[in-house]
């Protein structure tokens, strides 16, 4: 896809890390400009501690072959959002692709923990972080969005409409949180359909991350040694394969026939053709269904 996007203006709020660090890269890698936007700087991390910055991320995009732009932005912030609009505004006059992947609730949910036992606060938090920052930067950007015809909006969520729609997703403010997003798409598809732009809700598999990867003790070079141990995680995939499947969509001159739908990253993969870096195409909902949840023994025969 190298080339594809040359000229187009991307903004990933989220991207310091995991799907929002893959996907900013491979909108790089398809020639387009990136704007990146976190908590974590290389002068000072967000609560995660954790060592990604956008700085970082955005040297990735200039590397792979686009324009990196790291913007430091609590979305929670609506005047900073709001300033991080009008630089993108004066800079370029123009926002053709915006990701929302804000989430930071990883440490803020508890694992089957009903709500009356639940951290309330923390609770809470997640939802501010999971969905109010999103509904303040569509707010923001998106009449910079609607300046031209054709402009993508991509809402970054945990498992499809189907598949959240019948399962609990491990705890109250957690499966609220990513349903929400999902019906954000919808609602937003409504919005900006008539106006000529597309929104979608796109979930990745299940994600190497860096904070998966660490958790099971493991590198993206090693990572079949957790298989052991967790033996679905054959079906996982890196950040930089939903990475390609928003560059596809963005790059589809028909993306207005996805406009409200729920999307996988394994899905659109069978469709445009990509693969993920190491040339498999994980279909991980298809998967989930077929042998996890139906407790099946791990085996990513035909699922990749």
């Amino acid at each position: 896809m190298a080339g594809l996007l040359q000229g187009r203006v991307a903004l990933v709020a989220g991207a310091t890390r995991g799907a929002g660090r893959g996907i900013a890269v491979e909108l790089g890698a398809a020639g387009a400009t990136v704007y990146v936007t976190g908590r974590s700087t290389r002068e000072r991390r967000s609560e995660y501690g954790r060592p990604e910055t956008i700085e970082d991320t955005a040297d990735l995009v200039t590397a792979a072959g686009g324009r990196g732009i790291a913007v430091p932005t609590d979305h929670l912030d609506p005047d900073r959002v709001r300033a991080l609009v009008d630089r993108i505004a004066d800079e370029q006059g123009r926002l053709d692709v915006l990701v929302n992947d804000v989430w930071g609730g990883e440490l803020l949910f508890a694992w089957d923990t009903p709500v009356w036992e639940h951290d309330l606060d923390k609770g809470l938090r997640l939802l501010r972080l999971a969905v109010e920052t999103h509904a303040i930067t569509l707010h923001h950007a998106l009449p910079l969005l609607l300046r031209r015809p054709g402009g993508l909006v991509v809402e970054m969520t945990d498992g499809t409409a189907e598949y959240n729609r019948d399962t609990y997703r491990n705890s109250f403010f957690y499966d609220l949180a990513k349903s929400s997003v999902l019906r954000m798409a919808f609602s937003l598809g409504h919005e900006l359909g008539p106006r000529g732009a597309t929104a979608v809700a796109l979930t990745p598999g299940w994600l190497r991350s860096e904070m998966m990867l660490e958790n099971f003790g493991v590198t993206e070079d090693t990572w079949r040694d957790a298989l052991e141990r967790v033996p679905h995680f054959c079906i996982s995939e890196t950040p930089r394969y939903v990475g390609r499947a928003v560059t596809a969509l963005a790059a589809d001159p028909d993306v207005a026939r996805w406009n409200g739908e729920s999307l996988s990253s394994g899905g659109l993969a069978q469709v445009y053709g990509f693969t993920d870096l190491d040339g498999s195409r994980p279909d991980a909902w298809r998967y989930i269904v077929e042998v996890q949840d139906a407790d099946k023994p791990a085996d990513a025969t035909g699922y990749r």
